[in-house]
Parts: C-alpha cells; structure tokens; sequence
C-alpha cells in the first residue's frame, strides 16, 4: 500500500462520508482521534485533517490507513492534503521562532524591562509586523496567530524573567530566557539585530528571500541574529561573483583551494572533478557586517563538512578557531593513542617476564 498516494476525489468522498454519518461515528468508525495538528477546511467547514486523508485512502489503495500508519502532520496528511490542493490549517499556532523574540525583547528592553498590554500601541505594531516575518507558513497559522493578545502575552514571559523580577514568572520557554540574558550581556549587538530585522522586512529585502532555502537549513542550523538573517547571510555566501573573486585572490597568491579550517582539497581527493571547488563562508554575522560593501578579506574557502559545522550552533566559530579545535583534538587524539601504545608495550613486557 502506498502512502498518501490518494487523489482529491476521494478525499471528496471521505468528506462526504464524514457529512453524512457525522464527526464522532466517522472518528470511531476508523479509530481516529481528534486532530491536534491541523484541520482541512473544506466549504467553511473544519475536518479532521488525518481522519479524512487516511480514509480517502480506502477509495484509491483499497482500504483506510489506519491511525498508527502515518502521522497528521506536515510530513504525510498534511502535506497529502495540501498537494491536492486543499487548504489546510493549524490547530495551534506555531512556537515562537528566534528572529521573534528577539523583536519582543527589544521591545520590552525599551519598555524597561515591563510588560505591556495588548492594546499598547507598540504592542499592535509589533503584532503587525511578526504577521509580515517569512518564518511560519499560512496552514501552520491560525486566526489568533501572533495577535495583540498573544503579543502582549510574551512581553510578560520575558519581563518576568528578568533577573531584578521579584513576582511569580509566567509560563515562557527556555527561547526567551536565552534571549533575554543575551539583550542583558550584548545590548548594543542585540539591538542591532532587531533593526536589521525591522528594517529588512520594512523594505521587502527579507520577505523576498525564497523560504526554499530553509529546505537545507535543518534544525542543526542556526545564528545569532536568527533565520531571516541566516538567510541573507546564505544569500551573501551564494553570491557568484565574490566567491570567484575571492577564489581568483587565493590562486593568484600561488595558493591551493585548500579548506581554511581543516585543510581538505577537493582536486587532490577528486582529481579534476574537484579541480577549482570550494565553499565560500561570509566570516562576519551579519549585525556586524551590516549592509556595506562586502569585501575579500570577509570570505573564507572551506570545505562543505566545516561549512556546516560552522552554521550548526551560534555562536558561529572562524575558520580559524574551528581550525585550532580540529587541530588540538588532533594532538589529542595522538596522544592518546601513544599512551595505549606504551601501556600496551608496558604490558606485553609484564607478560612476557611472568612466561619466562
């Protein structure tokens, strides 16, 4: 049986079915529960998004997946239902991503580390503007999705867990402590991220990012300033005419395309199929960088393996400190293996006395 290869007419069966005997004979009838995740929306009407694409697998495959065979989410009904066009939506709204809560932390610090009220203004312009970010898609949102209310609700999550807070905290996250200390330790770098933020969706520059890069930026990756930025940043790294530039520089100083960080050269592994590659790696983040000319000296050529390492936790380490860290572990790991060969020595000597 194939999974999710169902067609739009059998959904419109499903639904028809679902009509017909009613939500909870339906449910029980095939063993679902109620969805969690998200809900297809068909005819100003709410179905359980799982439920409807597992039995719509009973008119194409022969019989209804059954609950235990796939998952209602984004990765099979979801997804299933999306593609044949449905719309579909979140049951809950998505958790707060880094980019922001940097935006309300900002605006609590400027607050003086208070809470505000979702009828703040400041609150609604904030609400406007996190409803603007490319971060969560349409069928992960709901109809309160970054609201006033919930808005203001995260400015206190943030404020009373402020070190000089002497009440009860609300509920938060761990994200928002995490920012929190950050805006306390580097005020004015964390500022600055917030203005790159602001400013990137006030001039379309970050709306206009395609989302598709996130396909390669799994969980692993992350920045100090974000997703949105860590896509610009990305999008710098891509730029072809700076990554020949750069390569051109290296070559005419009679050097090798050699990683800067671990030393791998695609041509001597690969032969000529490597000959001329290499990653290119925007060293500077880019609240630091800001949104000038990028010069040559800011690049680095390294391999894929320390590209990504690189991007996998912020903080982003240099070439040159990842460099350092492969290298002292190098050591390490020769040291080590002296010290089993001599105990190893050590003890065939031991051995061979208590034969003789």
């Amino acid at each position: 049986m194939q999974r999710g290869a169902i067609t739009r007419e059998s959904v419109l069966k499903a639904i028809a079915e679902h009509n017909m005997v009613g939500r909870e004979e339906f449910l029980e009838t095939y063993h679902f529960g109620k969805a969690r995740s998200y809900v297809l929306v068909y005819n100003g009407q709410e179905y359980d998004s799982k439920a409807i694409a597992g039995v719509a697998h009973k008119w194409d495959q022969g019989r209804a997946l059954a609950p235990g065979e796939f998952s209602g989410g984004r990765e099979h009904a979801a997804a299933w239902l999306k593609r044949l066009g449905f719309q579909v939506r979140a049951v809950q709204n998505p958790d707060w991503a880094r980019d922001e809560v940097i935006l309300a932390c900002d605006l609590v610090m400027t607050n003086g580390w208070r809470g505000l009220d979702a009828q703040d203004s400041r609150v609604i312009k904030l609400s406007a503007m996190l409803q603007l970010l490319p971060i969560h898609s349409d069928s992960d949102r709901n109809e309160t999705f970054r609201n006033p209310n919930g808005v203001a609700r995260k400015t206190f999550d943030i404020a009373t867990r402020h070190p000089d807070y002497r009440g009860k905290p609300t509920k938060g996250g761990a994200l928002d402590v995490e920012v929190l200390h950050e805006f306390l330790a580097r005020p004015d770098e964390m500022t600055e991220v917030a203005r790159l933020i602001r400013a990137g969706i006030s001039s379309g520059d970050l709306q206009d990012l395609a989302q598709a890069d996130d396909d390669e930026l799994d969980d692993d990756f992350s920045a100090p300033e974000g997703r949105l930025l860590l896509r610009r940043h990305r999008a710098r790294e891509r730029n072809k005419g700076l990554r020949k530039k750069k390569i051109e520089s290296v070559l005419r100083k009679g050097r090798a395309l050699a990683c800067e960080a671990c030393g791998f050269d695609f041509e001597k592994v690969y032969g000529e199929r490597g000959a001329g590659y290499v990653e290119c790696h925007h060293v500077v983040p880019l609240h630091e960088a800001g949104e000038g000319k990028t010069k040559l000296s800011d690049l680095a050529l390294i391999c894929a393996n320390c590209h990504r390492m690189i991007h996998r936790r912020a903080p982003w380490p240099t070439p040159g400190e990842l460099r350092a860290d492969i290298e002292a572990r190098r050591e390490a790991r020769l040291h080590e293996a002296v010290v089993i060969g001599e105990q190893r020595s050590e003890a065939a000597v031991a051995s061979a006395e208590l034969k003789g």
